[in-house]
């Protein structure tokens, strides 16, 4: 059973066209893009339960992320589609869900359009500095932005009070911060990428 799965998602050696289409990890993450339609029920304003499942619906998205990099990275099959296609993932579930919660009023559009902005900025700057041959390496701040991005975002997703506390005002505040980290991180990014252009 173990082999025919190893076949069927690509974890042995294959030929190297196919390995880098069809593999574990960039299922993984095309699955992770098939959670997106879900989003679009947040236009229905829904109440505490459908809430609960979108919200753990993109807690489980956000822990494929992991998953495949830690398949990818395991069996030695990280490749250049799945270096395209992960980040791409990532931003699109994360994106589309704060974008479509700022029409029932769970968010702020403009922060919304700030995160977005910065992402843009960022993909541009390190995309730019790959075609002069530098690369500029996701920093740790970054990744503590993208993790608090997260969780804010899921709660609220939740929006309604549970186990005690009220999701809303717990992912405003998160949000918030993760604000903060968003412009802080981009401002490190432009940085180095001034440094290592000019210098």
């Amino acid at each position: 059973m173990i082999d025919y799965l190893k076949r069927k998602f690509d974890l042995l050696p294959i030929s190297a066209g196919k390995r880098e289409i069809v593999n574990l990890p960039n299922t993984i993450t095309i699955v992770r893009l098939g959670v997106i339609p879900v989003f679009f029920l947040l236009l229905l304003d829904p109440g505490k339960t459908l809430s609960l499942v979108i919200a753990v619906l993109f807690i489980l998205a956000a822990l494929t992320d992991l998953l495949d990099g830690y398949i990818a990275r395991r069996y030695n099959i990280v490749t250049k589609m799945g270096k395209l296609l992960d980040p791409i993932a990532d931003k699109l579930v994360v994106s589309t869900a704060m974008i479509l919660l700022i029409p029932i009023g769970r968010i702020p559009a403009w922060v919304v359009a700030i995160i977005i902005a910065r992402d843009v900025l960022v993909d541009g700057i390190r995309s730019f500095a790959s075609t002069e041959g530098r690369i500029i390496e996701a920093s740790g701040l970054a990744k503590k932005k993208t993790l608090c991005q997260v969780i804010a975002v899921s709660a609220l997703l939740i929006h309604y009070s549970f186990l005690g506390l009220n999701a809303h005002q717990v992912g405003t505040v998160l949000i918030y911060v993760a604000l903060v980290l968003t412009v802080w991180s981009g401002g490190e990014y432009a940085v180095k990428f001034h440094r290592e252009t000019f210098r």
